[in-house]
């Protein structure tokens, strides 16, 4: 048994003594493949497709208004099946079987779901033999050995993960019913609680607060142009880099002259070495994934497909350490003849390969790397783009330093009392090293023409900046898999799972990670009645708990007493305050329908149902001002923090699950526009559509923009990561126009990015805008 059918496939075919027979089962609708193999005759795999049984509640608790939150705590837990076809073909296939080998991925999760298609053929043939086939990599040498070495199942890795499912229903359930019931949002609408999910989200919405409370504070920067006898020209700044008085930044600034001379004071000349990166496990692959544009859903999820093809190894590990088993010049030499074999021949001189290593070890998994050599044909575009990073990675793991020839000059510009010290620093590679390899986010080279102490310089030129200090930035998706592992946040197999069950819930959006007004109002009621769940301390015990499961130093219902307790614990805190909890989730949750201010009223805009269900954006004033402005009837509602200069109301987006979000911008801009439109139609004559269905047509381009390769945001431009986005909104370049009427040259100065890099990316945004006025001008034509 695999745990997919696409890894049954590939095994199938790898074990095969002779042609692999692929059986259908009609009745079920299941398929297997079936061959001769190892003295058997006949030897079935076969895919579970992930869980095929699951746990849940007895149907009397589905009832919310019957039973309290809190009796799901300790009500029985019964399994489900969640998948009939299966369930039945394990049965009728497993009659009759001498002998059951569980292939499914080697982690608790795999485990776990081995373990409960065992059971279910274990039901009816309680004698059946079994054992375990453990592998990291899906290709005939990975496979035959697993298959030649079987071993014993892993019944405490399975408790493990049947521990972590049971721990998270009943805390999910119960947190989120309670907290659901007190808001008054029932159905689809309903507040989402987990033990893991909700000290994710308090850290997105933390670091909100730290940005909302952020003084900014002014600071001046000076630079001047210098040029040498020879007419070479270069930028220095003034040596303290912030200068936070103005009236001392306007006096260096004078005694700056423009045709005045400067003067070279010292010239410090180092050699500086880059040392090679670590090899990729799951959570800094996620990282590196993301920093080039991919998010994190996504890049689990192509990663995937590439492990099951058998190009990639195991995705989730924890190590990042080469086991000494892995035959590592072979995988080198594995890419001879392919697009990588330059990089593959000069590793193969030198005489020993050695590899970089972290901290990590993970006794089941190494860390990721290619098993197989791959073309550009053989996958989509975003696939190539993975196996790629993952190839150069493990490349880079064993080349050189990487090394830096740097200069630190000190200048002073006048003489005497009017001296003013500025510096410029250059660096030039040297030796590219592992960065040959794997050229991600490689710095430019900063070039200085010759310049020694004493050297005399011309001023041609002098600029004035007035700024100021910026907030701290939010996360990343690769940032904050980053911080979910330090804080011992989920695992590697859950966090991007978090992630994305966050944005399904409307609790965050954006990329960086942006927490909506209801993700306020959970959290900050959570924080004020029962920090414990929003705090990673709890999560984290639980977490290493379950790994002493896995190890058999304690017993699953020993853990699973002490979750039980530790909630009923939180359940005590949560009853002696439900008044005052549902008043603050009510609170805050109006907040999150607030738009603006009401032209005719100055009362709050808010996002109301009519009767008939349609939404609209009506006055609080109501019945006595009757202003009102409609939207879009589905998708998810998200009020930005972004506001219309024009009518100081909130730009919104509406988000569709699975679809890239529609930026709305200003409801009121959006209803003018067309009733201007209406006017002009109705001079000339012509009838205009209804502004629903003009709304309509409007989404329905929106979203055949979303498929498109036009860029709606600084995130969705192509091979602009998640450092280079911080980057450029710390110089306050946070939208495509921002973008497409930026100066290259002066925002790579500021930057640090290269001139490069920004033309490319301010030749998507032009062509983004471009687009969006071809289809503006569609508009009104219609």
């Amino acid at each position: 048994m695999t745990e997919k059918e696409t890894a049954a496939k590939r095994i199938a075919a790898i074990l095969a003594e002779n042609k692999v027979k692929k059986v259908r089962y009609p009745k079920l609708g299941v398929e297997t493949y079936e061959f001769a193999y190892g003295g058997h005759e006949r030897t079935v795999v076969m895919g579970l497709s992930g869980h095929v049984v699951g746990i849940d509640f007895p149907k009397e608790y589905n009832n919310w208004q019957k039973n309290s939150a809190k009796d799901l705590i300790d009500a029985d837990i019964i399994v489900t099946t969640t998948n009939k076809k299966i369930v039945t073909a394990l049965k009728v296939i497993g009659k009759d079987a001498d002998l059951v080998t569980i292939a499914t991925d080697y982690d608790r999760e795999g485990e776990l779901i081995g373990v409960e298609a065992l059971s279910l053929i274990q039901s009816v043939n309680p004698k059946v033999k079994f054992n375990r086939a453990l592998y990291s990599a899906i290709t005939p040498k990975d496979i035959t050995h697993a298959f030649e070495n079987l071993t014993t199942v892993n019944f405490n890795l399975a408790d493990a993960g049947h521990s972590r499912e049971v721990i998270d229903l009943v805390w999910g359930a119960s947190l989120t019913r309670y907290i659901s019931l007190c808001a008054g949002r029932l159905g689809k609408l309903f507040l989402s609680v987990g033990r893991v999910q909700s000290p994710t989200l308090a850290l997105i919405v933390e670091r909100e607060k730290e940005r909302e409370a952020f003084v900014p504070v002014d600071y001046w920067e000076i630079e001047a142009t210098l040029e040498t006898k020879k007419k070479e020209s270069f930028v220095s700044e003034y040596h303290l880099n912030r200068i936070f008085e103005k009236e001392v930044a306007e006096r260096i600034f004078k005694n700056v002259i423009v045709g005045g001379f400067a003067k070279v004071a010292a010239v410090e000349a180092k050699e500086r070495k880059e040392k090679p990166p670590i090899p990729f496990n799951t959570t800094e692959f996620y990282v590196a994934a993301n920093a080039i544009g991919i998010s994190v859903n996504n890049a689990k999820r192509m990663y995937q497909t590439l492990y099951e093809a058998g190009y990639l190894s195991y995705p989730r590990t924890d190590s990042t350490i080469y086991p000494e088993s892995l035959e590592l010049r072979s995988l080198i030499e594995m890419f001879i003849g392919t697009e990588f074999e330059v990089y593959a021949k000069k590793l193969l001189k030198q005489k020993t390969l050695t590899p970089t290593q972290g901290k990590k070890e993970d006794p089941a998994h190494p860390p990721i790397h290619p098993v197989a050599p791959a073309k550009r044909s053989d996958m989509k575009e975003d696939e190539w783009k993975v196996y790629e990073l993952v190839v150069r990675r493990f490349l880079a793991t064993f080349a050189g330093e990487a090394e830096w020839h740097t200069l630190r000059v000190n200048i002073d510009i006048n003489e005497a009392e009017n001296k003013e010290e500025f510096k410029v620093n250059g660096s030039r590679l040297t030796d590219e090293g592992w960065r040959w390899y794997y050229p991600y986010n490689k710095p430019e080279d900063r070039l200085l023409p010759p310049l020694s102490e004493g050297d005399v310089l011309k001023v041609t030129h002098k600029e004035f900046y007035e700024k100021e200090t910026q907030p701290p930035s939010r996360y990343g998706q690769g940032r904050l898999i980053r911080l979910m592992d330090d804080l011992g946040l989920g695992t590697k197999a859950t966090r991007a799972d978090i992630i994305n069950k966050l944005i399904s819930r409307y609790y965050i959006h954006g990329n960086p990670l942006q927490p909506t007004k209801m993700a306020y109002a959970v959290v900050d009621t959570l924080e004020q009645y029962t920090p414990t769940i929003v705090k990673p301390e709890m999560t984290k015990r639980l977490e290493e708990d379950m790994d002493k499961i896995s190890e058999g130093k304690i017993k699953e219902g020993d853990v699973l007493a002490e979750s039980r307790e530790m909630l009923n614990i939180i359940f005590e805190d949560l009853e002696k305050n439900s008044e005052d909890i549902a008043k603050s989730l009510q609170s805050g949750l109006l907040e999150d329908k607030i738009v603006g201010k009401c032209q005719l009223c100055d009362s709050d805009l808010i996002i109301r149902k009519s009767k008939k269900g349609s939404r609209f954006i009506g006055c609080s004033g109501y019945p006595d001002c009757s202003y009102s402005l409609p939207l879009p009837r589905t998708g998810q509602v998200v009020v930005t923090d972004k506001m219309c200069d024009e009518h100081k109301m909130a730009k919104i987006k509406i988000i569709t699950e699975g679809k890239r979000p529609w930026e709305f911008g200003c409801p009121a801009c959006n209803f003018n526009d067309w009733e201007r439109q209406k006017e002009e139609a109705d001079k000339k004559g012509q009838t205009m559509i209804p502004f629903g269905e003009a709304v309509k047509k409007a989404q329905a381009r929106a979203k055949a923009k979303s498929k498109s390769e036009t860029p709606e945001t600084l995130s969705d431009i192509k091979g602009l990561g998640e450092a280079s986005l911080k980057k450029l909104n710390d110089a306050k370049v946070e939208t495509i126009e921002d973008l497409a009427a930026a100066n290259t040259e002066k925002l790579a100065k500021k930057t640090g990015i290269s001139v490069k890099n920004l033309d490319k990316w301010k030749e998507a945004a032009n062509a983004a805008k471009a687009a969006k006025a071809t289809k503006e001008e569609s508009d009104s034509n219609e």
